[in-house]
């Protein structure tokens, strides 16, 4: 046992809702790990996540997973939620993890205008977005037609309904991170004068739309996780919203359209959101939905995530902090993300204060699932 271990016993108590009951507070964060060859998660992907569920990681959010469109993904080894091989690869995945105990969903993903022109696995397919236009606000495409938005709401719904009906615990969407569904939130993308683009609420409407449609899909009582986030990939610096006030009118609707867990996406978990007040992103999304949240950022890590600035502050001193966050109803849930690719075992370890054994993330970790 190390003298330094940090106290974390918020983290290892159950979590109830009517919807889900965890018995931890611990959830694996959604990769990506590009292990899945022309997308179907193979023997591999059931075993590394398997090997999470036993090692007590309450809840697995899978990497994201391709709905039922060409250009939804940029790799052929991205693992889609679609067709009868990929869906019983995933349903031997359900299996793996609920014999060990854990529960699991899947990430329900399309990149949108991130995907780049010419990507596998369908090089003729052109990305897609509200307005046409990347994520450095330059055109690259036509904006979608109301039609072509219909379909690809249907495809998330269709992607709920498979999740449900090959044992899936629930389904997160992916709402974050300048993907498709963040760039019909954010201004810079959004350029639409129709009923999907204008204001910061009426920006909300393809989202509320995905959410509306996937929860007609599954019925009233099967989770539904919202992954959201301020900030973009290669755009750190990128806010939704400004201030407490707009972040409300921001959730309001997505909450209304029924999402039951806000997974709430920073880079730091220590950070305040706002000026004037200690609460992240989780913390104010809790207080203002009353629903409970999942905060995630370089939990574990003696880095921040996206950068290569060692902290000042020891990792078990973050712990610490993040267990106090926790006791303080500050938030309800913790999402671990690389911390649990370099060591498998990392909750466990923590739990039995054997934090000397666990294995520090490596960027070689990367090249393989173990």
């Amino acid at each position: 046992m190390s003298v330094n271990s940090p106290k974390t016993s918020e983290l290892f108590t159950p979590f109830h809702t009517p919807q889900l009951e965890l018995s931890n507070r611990i959830v694996m964060a959604p990769m990506t790990r590009n292990f899945s060859p022309n997308g179907v998660p193979g023997a591999d992907v059931a075993t590394y996540y398997r090997r999470r569920a036993e090692n007590e990681v309450a809840l697995i959010i899978t990497e994201g997973t391709a709905i039922n469109h060409p250009a939804a993904v940029s790799s052929p080894d991205i693992p889609v939620f679609h067709g009868e091989e990929a869906l019983n690869g995933w349903a031997e995945v359900v299996r793996q993890v609920h014999e060990v105990g854990g529960k699991i969903m899947p990430q329900i993903w399309h990149v949108g205008m991130a995907r780049p022109v010419g990507s596998l696995p369908n090089v003729e397919a052109g990305p897609i977005g509200p307005s046409g236009l990347d994520i450095n606000g330059e055109k690259v495409n036509e904006p979608l037609t109301t039609e072509e938005i219909q379909e690809v709401i249907q495809a998330y719904a269709q992607a709920a309904t498979d999740a449900k009906r090959v044992g899936f615990d629930g389904i997160e969407l992916h709402g974050a991170h300048g993907y498709l569904i963040d760039q019909f939130f954010w201004s810079q993308t959004n350029q639409r004068t129709d009923e999907y683009g204008g204001d910061l609420v009426a920006r909300t409407r393809f989202g509320v739309e995905v959410v509306k449609a996937c929860r007609a899909a599954v019925g009233p009582d099967y989770p539904i996780v919202f992954r959201f986030s301020q900030w973009k990939m290669n755009h750190y610096d990128a806010r939704l919203v400004e201030t407490a006030e707009e972040l409300t009118q921001f959730l309001q609707p997505l909450s209304e359209a029924g999402v039951d867990i806000f997974h709430c996406s920073t880079r730091r978990f220590w950070e305040p959101e706002f000026e004037g007040s200690d609460l992240n992103l989780a913390g104010w999304t809790k207080k203002i939905t009353g629903k409970p949240t999942i905060t995630v950022g370089s939990v574990g890590l003696n880095q921040v995530f996206l950068s290569n600035k060692t902290e000042d502050v020891s990792e078990s001193i973050r712990l610490e902090e993040l267990d106090a966050k926790l006791n303080a109803g500050e938030f309800d849930l913790v999402a671990v993300g690389r911390a649990l690719i370099g060591d498998a075992a990392w909750a466990t370890k923590l739990h039995e204060q054997r934090t000397d054994d666990i294995k520090t993330f490596d960027q070689e970790d990367l090249k393989s699932l173990r």
